[in-house]
C-alpha cells in the first residue's frame, strides 16, 4: 500500500471507531485481546519497539511498520502516535494489502 492509502485505510478506522491509539490505549487492547492488526511508525524508538513487539507477540497480533509517527498522527486526526492498533477484521485486511 502507498503512504496514502494507509493514511486514508487508517483515518477511516478512527472515524468508524475501530481504533485504539495512545500508549496505555494501546497496551490495553493487546492485553485485553482486541486488536487484529498493530500499525507501528517506523521511527519508533528501539525500546519502545521491542516492547509492542513482545505484546504483539504475546497477543498473536500481525505487526505492520507504516508512516512517521508525525503522520500516523495526522492520519487519524491526532497528535503524533507510535502505534495505533485496529480493533477490526475488516479494516485489518484493507491495511495488510
Amino acid at each position: 500500500m502507498t503512504d496514502n492509502q494507509v493514511s486514508f485505510a487508517l483515518g477511516l478506522a478512527q472515524k468508524a471507531g475501530k481504533t485504539a491509539s495512545g500508549d496505555f490505549a494501546v497496551r490495553g487492547a493487546l492485553k485485553a485481546g482486541k486488536v487484529k492488526l498493530l500499525v507501528m511508525a517506523v521511527d519508533t524508538a528501539e525500546n519502545t519497539r521491542k516492547e509492542l513487539l513482545f505484546l504483539a507477540e504475546q497477543a498473536k497480533v500481525e505487526v505492520k511498520e507504516y508512516l512517521t509517527k508525525a503522520e500516523l498522527g495526522y492520519a487519524i486526526g491526532k497528535a503524533q502516535r507510535t502505534a495505533v492498533a485496529i480493533l477490526d477484521d475488516n479494516f485489518a485486511k484493507m491495511l495488510k494489502k
